[in-house]
């Protein structure tokens, strides 16, 4: 592939990952706010969100891989032209979503407490109760948010990303107005914030599920109540969903135990870490962009059985990523010491939470489109087990391992424990590159 302008031009491309950049943006905006708004509080309630954060996010990830495997799947069939096979995945996808989602927020609700324990162990009592507090709304709106995860994916595969964009605006004004709502007026602290994500998410998840069933859509799901269960389809869905489902599972379940190891360094060092972990976010909001992009792009080009134009897509969309990142990083790096103003941490945690941040920074423009932007376009074709034994790997030997040595051991703390985590990017960067570069990808095939 020579040229340009071949399946996908300029044009669609900027229409298509326009609205993703703003979307990612105002879907990290609402847990940022949340505890940006909630640190009014105290320190001790922006550490009970963020440990809240660290559990729930291991969940949120799942949701996130089923709705990755419905929508290469869908992705996929549009290339080859089966748009009521793209339909009938869609369908699936709802129904496995809902299902799994449903099951883990009622084990979760039952035994909240106990999970907090077993993952932080002895934590102070104002810290525990902060995060109970905020723990049970976030958990009831777990299915919502399955099923909007899924609905999005959907629209994403058929390069609608404009709706899913107008959903998050819907989301961040309701999370916002009911932060100020619920925590300045009424004076319900981080149980204010988590009824804020809950209502945000319902109304959310209703909107989606309401263009979704509409049959003007390429891609949609017909007679959603009348129960139509595939098992050959879902195991298509699955061939993606569960190798993304383990790797993101093991990944944030050592994420956890990165946590458990800062939690140890003091109250602190689990502040600096949730505003470093906010901060951190914000700056890959472009490649995270750009990745879902490319399920769409990559997955129509292998659906078609065009491997030439997924390899020159995905090199574009690389150049891409690394170019507006690289812009992202320099201007937080900058205005780091005044964002971390306006989290109201201590003189310790604010200069910890600096530190890091602007360390991250540096790595994130280097590293992280290798270590994050590139699997996304072997998922795409198919190549999903490839990603998650890399990364099963170097998450457990670096960031799991290591940084407990540099932070704990070797006493460089919680900057020691960050290190842990960039010598993990240099490992699955390396890995994820050399295969997309070989072709290997090339062979693998979904539908």
């Amino acid at each position: 592939m020579q040229s340009d302008p071949k399946i996908f031009d300029n044009r669609y491309l900027r229409a298509l990952i326009i609205p993703l950049l703003i979307e990612t943006l105002l879907s990290v905006t609402i847990g940022a706010m949340d505890t940006m708004m909630v640190s009014t509080v105290g320190e001790h309630a922006v550490s009970g969100v963020s440990l809240v954060d660290s559990i729930s996010n291991l969940f949120v990830f799942l949701f996130s891989a089923f709705s990755t495997g419905g929508a290469v799947v869908a992705s996929q069939y549009l290339g080859k032209k089966e748009r009521e096979s793209s339909c009938f995945a869609s369908k699936q996808l709802i129904y496995v979503s809902a299902a799994f989602s449903i099951l883990v927020a009622a084990i979760l609700i039952i035994f909240r407490r106990t999970a907090m324990e077993v993952v932080y162990g002895s934590i102070e009592e104002s810290v525990m109760d902060a995060a109970l507090a905020y723990f049970l709304p976030i958990l009831l709106s777990f299915p919502f948010l399955a099923l909007l995860n899924s609905c999005n994916a959907i629209f994403r595969a058929m390069g609608k990303s404009r709706i899913t964009m107008t959903v998050s605006i819907i989301m961040n004004v309701i999370n916002i107005s009911g932060n100020a709502l619920l925590i300045y007026v009424f004076d319900m602290g981080t149980a204010g914030a988590g009824i804020a994500s809950l209502l945000s998410r319902i109304a959310a998840c209703c909107f989606m599920l309401y263009k979704v069933t509409r049959k003007d859509e390429i891609i949609h799901v017909d007679r959603i109540l009348k129960v139509e269960i595939d098992f050959r389809m879902i195991a298509r869905i699955m061939r993606i969903a569960l190798p993304s489902g383990i790797e993101n599972s093991v990944f944030h379940i050592g994420k956890i135990l990165v946590s458990s190891t800062v939690a140890s360094l003091g109250t602190a060092s689990i502040a600096a870490n949730a505003v470093f972990n906010s901060l951190s976010t914000f700056a890959n909001i472009p490649g995270s962009a750009v990745g879902m992009a490319a399920v769409a792009v990559i997955g129509q080009c292998c659906g078609a059985r065009d491997y030439d134009a997924a390899f020159f897509y995905g090199k574009k969309l690389l150049r891409l990523i690394y170019m507006m990142m690289g812009a992202t990083c320099l201007a937080m790096y900058v205005l780091t010491p005044e964002i971390t103003w306006l989290y109201n941490l201590s003189p310790e945690a604010d200069a910890l939470a600096i530190q890091a941040s602007r360390l991250a920074m540096i790595q994130s423009a280097l590293f992280w489109p290798l270590a994050f932007g590139v699997p996304n376009f072997l998922r795409a074709a198919g190549d999903a087990r490839f990603t998650m034994v890399v990364s099963i790997l170097s998450m457990w030997i670096f960031r799991v391992v290591l940084s407990r040595i540099l932070g704990i051991t070797l006493g460089l703390g919680f900057i020691g424990v960050t290190w842990g985590m960039f010598i993990d990017w240099y490992c699955r960067g390396f890995f994820f590159l050399t295969r997309f570069l070989r072709g290997k990808w090339r062979s693998k095939t979904v539908v």
